[in-house]
């Protein structure tokens, strides 16, 4: 997992990339490289580069108003998704972002990629006043403020207004006037309001980010409708995709927030693959074992995975997501995110800031200095304790008053000389849980009040109200120790905002270890466990007791991270590290291979005369199987299976004289007996070391000096990982073994694999002729040059002298999902290109090259003769004790036939007529690329009706048929 830098960006000027902007000229890049030496060319150098460009331009922006000027201060302040009233407007602000302070900002407007936010809610809210009037109140928080320092964006806001809007005439008005502020409305109706918001998102999603679990007993009905929930929550989803759509111009930077849109990714990469889309969590990401709770936990998690750039705010919670993606979705992950085929979701952490430079501008106002004085002559003698959150479940108030009183009761000489003041600002009023909650809280503080408190005083201010912006950045200014005892948090921002106001006071901030800010500001702060009461009122009793000294040293260390760390900062970073991704994926796609043109591949066999088809097994002709190892596919994988509906084009295929199919796999002789025994075709089993016709015995391909002495020590030391590995096996063939722990634990089958290496490296094979070919979840053993490429050329001669081919084979088509090793079969056909041409790139089809079998080898330093002495004749081997055929029916026989002159002619291929292809394995060799065995399935079938259809225009028949 990559913990990202707040400074880690792209420069939009490297001349080997391409431009991700509608407009390359004025961007920050081109305008101030003269000074530079070099582009740059790494991640490293890229975020140098950006890093001085931000610099030189906050000292641009350091004579500029201040953007906002908040008079109201609501519950959600704290949190990034925080909304609360601004006498500011969204013009004065864009005013202020477009003001022109020197040659950077003069063409600014026109050369500044657009950033389309996409959240749950908008940045206003809106009231109607008319059948065509809205009032519009501004809600400037935590990502709002953030958002206006990112200057190279023009940001336009799609969201749900808040209000339910059914006539049209109505959201006709609203848009109007929305669009003025560069919002767009997305309308839902009460019925989706209340399954997809009230529901899925606020009863589902929420409690379970949170760590509360789904609903128990007392919610079965919540339970019993979650389906119908979660269509509303996907629907909703699709609405939104619709309003992006909608207002999609090409080249923009759209950002997904918070668990409302989780499924929005997908949707907008099924509209448009080259949209560039990151999504970011405002809240904890649990663990893998909270995650695998949720019944729609697979969906989720792929269709956050369409999206180029996942962010949290700490790397614990990136580390759950990779975790959930791995163990859940069986997928593999990276220090960089979730790989999937060869596809990267680059995951990261984004820790998010405040606007610091707004709280410490206010502590100099007349009217913050006026509260300050209230406050400190009305508290004067005593410590002022403070904490301030939203009244909800996770915020862990009954805690921290419970912790408060123990203080108390073990320090009676500080009960006159500190006081605690709570803010809890009450949300969800309707809702019963927060309602007991409130009731709980209250007479808790009733209780303590009443134990020790005073006729002239008390020792807790309880308060359910907000505060307005002024008011709590004095009572910032004068607190001592504030206290944050989150239960669960994504980030909290009080205490940010607590330490920018405390450049005077230095006072000390005691921070739940459960609120993500603990990871940014946990050096600085006390950091306690809000379940542990007496840890809890012992930290108190510290911080009111510790020296001048040391609360400035962790106060400097705190307001040093905040005011570097700022939301600004945070947004600046998210949208260039995007742009780095969406570079960093388009270079790794040119090494992707294309889909394979299938109307071409079939338009080449119908005009061939002879063709050869070689297909692999595995993963190629069987059912997909559940990597996780659900409704039996582990045993599917250990008995796999021809699909059904292949059984039917492969039969016919068999028919075609002039097709000749070869199923070649690593796979034991009985399975491709038990699969093809019925078919006119050729086995080449054990990656092409045993070899039959389907109507004749099976034959050896083994050079006569392989040794294998080494199978029974390699042997116990499979079966020894295999005991200590749940849910792992392996398979004794007899010329290799494999270990395989695909359906095992994730992160201990990595462990055992890498201890069961060590142990073959270091001891039965250190002195072996042998490879160890490592697949995504196998280890194989095997001996040195045993692969499938290696075996090709012997069973082709086999298969021209066994047929008796009077004309030599002028199309190939090649399939498999095959491992890294041995895809040098794929290479085996290509055309041999002059040493001074270089490679073709992979994505143009090959142009035309007559070869010969003299040109095709895995080896081309080898001649003609030399490659063609692999087709002498060679001994067999003993049979295997673990190879369960019936003797009656296995012969093995010894290649004995081949010569020079009966193979020299067997190909006459010419590039365009050779189709490679990988199938889902998205890193490889191969030409081109199929999805899945579906596509198998398909291409199958086509050249099933193309031979049929050739059949029939000349007034054939087919026989067997």
């Amino acid at each position: 997992m990559s913990i990202s830098s707040p400074d880690t960006c792209i420069s939009h000027n490297n001349n080997n990339l391409p431009n991700l902007s509608n407009k390359s000229n004025g961007m920050r890049g081109n305008k101030y490289n003269c000074n530079n030496s070099g582009t740059p060319r790494t991640r490293l150098e890229r975020l140098l580069r950006e890093r001085e460009l931000r610099k030189f331009n906050k000292s641009l922006n350091d004579g500029e108003t201040e953007l906002l000027n908040n008079d109201s201060f609501s519950p959600d302040s704290f949190e990034a998704f925080s909304w609360f009233n601004d006498e500011a407007s969204l013009e004065t602000i864009s005013a202020n972002r477009n003001s022109t302070d020197g040659c950077e900002r003069q063409d600014s407007r026109a050369s500044r990629e657009r950033l389309l936010v996409v959240a749950n809610r908008l940045p206003v809210s809106a009231v109607r006043r008319g059948v065509d009037s809205w009032h519009l109140e501004i809600s400037v928080g935590g990502l709002v403020s953030a958002l206006l320092g990112v200057k190279e964006f023009e940001t336009r806001w799609i969201g749900w207004a808040g209000v339910n809007v059914p006539d049209e005439i109505g959201q006709r008005a609203l848009i109007k006037a929305l669009a003025e502020k560069r919002c767009i409305p997305v309308f839902l109706d009460e019925e989706i309001v209340h399954q997809y918001y009230n529901g899925y998102c606020n009863n589902i999603l929420w409690p379970l980010f949170h760590y509360l679990g789904l609903p128990q007993e007392d919610r079965l009905a919540t339970t019993r409708s979650f389906q119908s929930q979660f269509d509303a929550y996907k629907k909703a989803n699709q609405m939104f995709a619709e309003v992006v759509k909608e207002h999609y111009v090409e080249g923009d930077v759209v950002w997904c927030h918070d668990y409302h849109l989780m499924f929005l990714p997908k949707c907008l990469k099924e509209r448009n693959r080259k949209m560039k889309v990151g999504w970011f969590l405002h809240t904890p990401f649990p663990s893998s074992e909270i995650h695998r709770t949720l019944p729609s936990r697979l969906e989720l998690l792929r269709s956050v995975l369409a999206a180029d750039l996942v962010g949290f705010h700490t790397y614990d919670y990136a580390r759950h997501f990779v975790s959930a993606c791995t163990r859940i979705l069986g997928l593999e992950g990276t220090p960089e995110g979730v790989e999937d085929q060869g596809r990267l979701t680059r995951v990261a952490a984004f820790p998010i800031g405040i606007d610091s430079d707004r709280f410490i501008r206010a502590l100099e106002l007349p009217q913050v200095q006026d509260h300050m004085k209230e406050l400190k002559e009305r508290f004067a003698g005593r410590k002022v304790m403070l904490g301030v959150d939203r009244l909800d479940m996770i915020k862990g108030i009954p805690q921290k008053i419970l912790a408060f009183e123990k203080f108390l009761e073990e320090n009676p000489n500080w009960r006159d000389k500190v006081v605690l003041l709570q803010i809890a600002v009450p949300t969800r009023t309707d809702v019963p849980e927060y309602q007991k909650l409130t009731s709980q809280v209250h007479e808790i503080v009733g209780r303590i009040n009443g134990r020790f408190g005073t006729l002239t005083a008390v020792p807790i201010h309880h308060l359910d109200r907000s505060l307005d912006f002024h008011a709590l950045c004095a009572l910032y200014a004068v607190t001592d120790v504030a206290l944050v005892t989150s239960l669960r948090d994504g980030m909290n921002l009080v205490s940010y905002e607590f330490v920018a106001c405390q450049a005077s006071k230095k006072g000390v901030l005691i921070l739940s270890e459960f609120a993500g800010a603990a990871q940014s500001l946990g050096a600085g702060a006390i950091l306690v466990n809000p379940w542990n009461v007496t840890e809890v009122a012992s930290s108190i009793g510290y911080a009111l007791n510790m020296p001048a000294d040391e609360r400035e040293k962790r106060h400097h260390h705190n307001f040093v991270h905040v005011t570097t760390h700022t939301s600004q900062e945070w947004a600046a970073t998210f949208v260039s590290e995007l742009n780095d991704t969406i570079v960093e994926a388009q270079l790794r796609t040119r090494q992707i291979p294309p889909p394979l043109p299938i109307e071409v591949a079939v338009d080449r066999y119908a005009k061939s005369n002879n063709r050869l088809l070689i297909l692999g097994f595995n993963a190629t002709l069987t059912e997909p199987v559940d990597t996780l190892g659900r409704k039996g596919s582990q045993i599917k994988e250990m008995e796999p299976k021809l699909r059904p509906d292949l059984q039917e084009p492969l039969r016919k295929l068999c028919d075609d004289p002039k097709t000749t199919i070869v199923v070649l796999s690593g796979s034991d002789r009985s399975v491709l007996d038990d699969n093809f025994g019925d078919y006119s075709m050729w086995l080449a089993a054990e990656n092409g070391m045993f070899l039959r016709a389907t109507k004749g015995d099976w034959m050896t391909t083994m050079p006569e000096n392989l040794n294998m002495e080494w199978v029974d020590s390699v042997k116990h030391v499979f079966e020894y990982f295999t005991e200590r590995t749940p849910r792992s096996h392996f398979e004794l063939r007899e010329t290799s073994l494999i270990w395989n722990y695909k359906y095992a634990d994730v992160e201990f089958g990595r462990l055992q694999a890498r201890d069961l290496l060590q142990h073959l490296w270091t001891g039965p094979i250190s002195n072996a002729s042998l490879d160890v070919v490592q697949g995504s979840r196998s280890i194989e053993v095997r001996s040195v040059g045993v692969t499938k490429g290696a075996a090709i050329d012997r069973i082709l001669g086999e298969i021209v002298h066994n047929k008796g081919m009077k004309e030599p084979i002028d199309y190939v088509l090649c399939i498999g999902h095959f491992l890294a090793k041995d895809e040098d079969i794929y290479t085996f056909f290509e055309p041999e290109l002059p040493s001074e041409v270089p490679a073709p790139v992979r994505s143009h089809v090959t142009p035309p090259v007559r070869t010969s079998v003299s040109k095709l080898s895995t080896s081309r330093s080898l001649s003609r003769e030399d490659r063609l002495k692999k087709h002498r004749p060679m001994p067999t081997i003993e049979r295997s004790k673990s190879y369960h055929v019936n003797t009656d029916v296995f012969q093995s026989r010894v290649v004995d036939r081949m010569s020079l002159q009966e193979g020299s002619s067997v190909l006459d291929l010419q590039g365009d007529n050779y189709f490679s292809c990988s199938v889902a394995r998205k890193r490889s060799n191969a030409r081109y690329l199929l999805g899945s065995s579906d596509d198998v399935v398909k291409l199958l079938t086509e050249l099933t009706n193309s031979w049929i259809n050739g059949m029939n225009t000349d007034g054939s028949t087919m026989e067997g048929n």
